[in-house]
Formats: C-alpha cells, sequence, structure tokens
C-alpha cells in the first residue's frame, strides 16, 4: 500500500493498536458471521415465503458470488482512494443492505438486497487484514493477528448459535437487524481509531484484470455451489466452471504483463510462499467441509433443534480462542511451522475420530471431538495465514491479501461441497434403518475432510522459515 504506518515506538504494547483492531475486526466479524447464519435459516425462509428451496439458496449464493466477486479489487480501490475510506465505505454499503434484507417482501429482493451486503462486505476483510499487518510490528505481527483471527473462527461457529436462538425465539428478521447497531459501532470505531490513509492519484486502474477477475473468482464459486446441488454432470455446473477456469487463465496472462497489476501474482514465483498458499488451502477445505457437518450431523441424526445443535459447537469457541491466543505467541517465537503442525494434528486426529460416529455415539464423544477441531483451528487458520504474508514483499501486502481472501473463498466453497456431494451419494443408499443409516453416511464423510488435513499435515512439516523484517 501507499500508505504509511506511524513508526514502531520501542516499548511497543498491543493496546496502544488495540482500539484500531476491535473496529476492524467488528467489520470482519459482521461479515464472516452472514456468510454462516442463513444456512439454519433456510426451512423459515421458504415456509415464509411460501417458495421453494432451490429458490431460497439464492439467497446465500448471490452473497457469496457477491463477496467473491468484489475481494479482488480490494487491494486498488485501498491504494487508489485510501484504505481507510474504502473501508469505512463498505460497512455503509454492508449495513444499507443489512437494513434492505430486514424490509424483504419476496425473494428476488432477499437475494437483491444480499447482493448488496456482500458488494459492501468483500472489500472489509482483505482491507482490514493489510492494514492490520502494516501497523503491527515485525515481532509482534503472530500476537496482533491472532487477536484480529478471533472474529475470523468465532462467527463461522457462533453464527449457527445466534441464527438458531432468533429464529426459534424471535423471527428472521433479527438475523440482519442485528447487523445494524454492530455495524454503526465499527463505522464510529474505524473513524476515529483507523491510521490515516494517504490516496495515490498515479494508481492506474488495471481495467482488463478488473473485469476479468470478478468474471472468474464469481463463476469459479458459482460452478463450486452449483455442483454441490446438482453435482458436475449438471450442464450450468460445467458451463460455469469453463467460464472461470478461461477467464482466470486470461486473468493471469494479463496480470504477468501489468506494471501495475490488480493482483500481484508474482508473489506465486516464491516457491515458500507458493507452498505456504498450497497448505493454507489444503486446511481450509478440511475444516470448512467439516464445520457445515457439525450442525446437520447434531439435527438430522441426533433429532437436536438448531438452537440445541448450536450449543454444541461452545467447546469448540473456546477451544478455537485459547488456540489462536497461544498460537500467536508461538508464532512470534518459533515460526509458523511448529504451530502449523500441532494444529493441523489436532484438527486431523479429530476428524479421524469423527469418522467413526453413528447415530449411538455419545455427547461426550461428539464435544470433545469438536473442541480439539476448534483447537487447531485457532493454532492453524491465522497463523499460515500471517505466514504467508511475511513472506510477501511488505509493499505488496495491499495486492497479496485480496489473492488469499479470495483463494479462501473459493476452497472455502469447494471443501463444502465435496463434502456435501458425497454425503448426497452416502444418502442415496439408506435402508429401513434410516437413524443408524444416517450416523454411518456422516462418518464416512469425514473420511475425506480427515484425508485433506493428513494431506496438509505432511506438506506443513516443509514449511521453509520466513526471514525476519
Amino acid at each position: 500500500m501507499t500508505d504509511q504506518a506511524k513508526p514502531i515506538p520501542s516499548t511497543f504494547s498491543i493496546r496502544q493498536i488495540l482500539p484500531t483492531l476491535l473496529a476492524i475486526a467488528c467489520g470482519m466479524f459482521l461479515v464472516i458471521l452472514d456468510s454462516t447464519v442463513m444456512n439454519v435459516a433456510i426451512p423459515k425462509l421458504v415456509s415464509h415465503f411460501g417458495t421453494t428451496l432451490g429458490t431460497i439458496q439464492w439467497v446465500i449464493t448471490a452473497y457469496t458470488l457477491a463477496l467473491a466477486a468484489v475481494i479482488p479489487l480490494a487491494g486498488w480501490f485501498s491504494d487508489r482512494f485510501g484504505a481507510k475510506r474504502v473501508f469505512l465505505s463498505s460497512l455503509v454499503l454492508f449495513v444499507i443492505g443489512s437494513l434492505l434484507c430486514t424490509l424483504a417482501q419476496t425473494p428476488e429482493q432477499l437475494i437483491i438486497y444480499r447482493i448488496i451486503q456482500g458488494l459492501g462486505g468483500g472489500m472489509i476483510a482483505p482491507i482490514g487484514i493489510a492494514t492490520t499487518f502494516r501497523i503491527a510490528p515485525a515481532e509482534k505481527r503472530g500476537s496482533i493477528m491472532g487477536i484480529l483471527g478471533i472474529p475470523m473462527l468465532l462467527a463461522p461457529i457462533l453464527g449457527p448459535i445466534l441464527s438458531g436462538s432468533l429464529i426459534e425465539y424471535v423471527n428472521w428478521h433479527w438475523i440482519f437487524i442485528i447487523n445494524l447497531p454492530v455495524g454503526i459501532l465499527a463505522f464510529f470505531m474505524a473513524y476515529k481509531f483507523l491510521p490515516a490513509t494517504s490516496p495515490s492519484k498515479e494508481m492506474k486502474l488495471d481495467v482488463k484484470g478488473a473485469l476479468l477477475a470478478p468474471v472468474a473468482f464469481a463463476s469459479l464459486v458459482f460452478s463450486i455451489h452449483q455442483a454441490g446441488e446438482k453435482g458436475w454432470s449438471d450442464g450450468l455446473a460445467l458451463g460455469t466452471l469453463a467460464i472461470g477456469v478461461t477467464t482466470l487463465i486470461l486473468f493471469i496472462i494479463v496480470e504477468f504483463r501489468q506494471k501495475q497489476p490488480l493482483l500481484e501474482l508474482r508473489v506465486f514465483r516464491s516457491v515458500p510462499f507458493f507452498h505456504g498458499a498450497i497448505v493454507a488451502w489444503l486446511n481450509q477445505i478440511a475444516l470448512f467441509g467439516s464445520l457445515l457437518l457439525f450442525p446437520l450431523y447434531l439435527q438430522q441424526v441426533k433429532g437436536l433443534s438448531p438452537f440445541e445443535a448450536g450449543l454444541y459447537v461452545i467447546p469448540q469457541a473456546i477451544m478455537s480462542t485459547i488456540g489462536i491466543n497461544i498460537g500467536g505467541k508461538l508464532f512470534d517465537k518459533y515460526g509458523a511451522r511448529p504451530v502449523v503442525i500441532a494444529g493441523i494434528t489436532s484438527l486431523l486426529g479429530a476428524l479421524l475420530a469423527l469418522t467413526q460416529i453413528s447415530a449411538e455415539t455419545g455427547s461426550i464423544y461428539i464435544l470433545i471431538s469438536f473442541a480439539f477441531v476448534g483447537l487447531g483451528q485457532g493454532l492453524t487458520l491465522m497463523q499460515i495465514n500471517s505466514h504467508i504474508l511475511k513472506l510477501a514483499p511488505r509493499e505488496l501486502v495491499s495486492r497479496v491479501t485480496p489473492i488469499t481472501t479470495s483463494a479462501q473463498q473459493i476452497m472455502s466453497s469447494f471443501g463444502i461441497t465435496i463434502t456435501m456431494a458425497f454425503l448426497s451419494r452416502q444418502l442415496k443408499h439408506l435402508s429401513n434403518d434410516v437413524s443408524a443409516d444416517l450416523g454411518i453416511a456422516f462418518g464416512n464423510t469425514f473420511w475425506i475432510t480427515a484425508g485433506v488435513a493428513g494431506l496438509a499435515l505432511l506438506l506443513s512439516f516443509f514449511i521453509q522459515k520466513e526471514k525476519k523484517r
């Protein structure tokens, strides 16, 4: 970024930038939370609007596509107009989208308003991460990025709890109403505490890249979502996949020829950076492919309500918070490799345990397994991201964060798709003893995510130490 951080005093304390971190964390929490709260709300929305499941699923898909389309533009917008200004504008658009969602009278209106939400929310995470990385001294980045990672970990976990309780005891409108006070608070905190930024009027827009990137990333995400519902034999899934791959290849060619590219893809020429990215992507697939299975198993196999299912992930949330705080300190002291190895080992062990679940599995077994998923999640997710950013040139961080954020969006969708597709195939062969077979089907599905986690663990042993700055 062209923005300059203030010099770090010799007696630096995290308290000095804590208000800035809280402002960024509030914004990121909102965006990530709204990616998960709708999963539990789908049956209620189908009933309320008197429509089909396929139509309501577009409420989730439209939001995800809007996020994926706008994320690649975050680096240029923050450089051209100033990170603080773009962050504040994004929050305003997100809050307006949330307000409109509460007023939706038809499924079509809700879908359109969710697109507005996604367009507003897409730039918040990459700009927030880049800003945090820029203001953090090198020797404290693990701890500081760990603080920022808390909303990234808790939002997907708390989303089903919050959504389930609001739907069960209030109504679905409150899923969006709660965004308003939190969004307004985040805006005023960001206005007051985000560091002043200097926009660069000389920064030219890579027009070809700006046209190709949203099409490529949105098409890839959509094709994965469509395949998850219809299978890869579906013509629409294959067609959008072809469009996504083609435009992605064209985008890569264009970016390597640009002096001021939209996304700085040249960082992938660095073998340590590319290797770290692969580990991060595999971890993302294993983690998010598993997270969606938890509430489904608890509701469909164990017969719990959405709220009761949400309570089961509280140990996971607690261990995630512990893991990210411990992991940040260990990262600062020992580097990424030992922390990531420990985290993925915890995740893999938990997923292997979950391959043995059935309809008769006890609550303690489930809670402990979820807790170790949370520990692995906390130790790994933010630390591997910090490792990747430390390997990139400091002046390119604003262009690297949109790459990593876009890739994570795609990998999360891919992880969900492959697990749900495998689970769907398992469910087609249920016998008369539906409850027993359902439990076995979920256990078998966890082998998919465990296999991906195993590959991530193997590659994590070869993570190279990043250079100190």
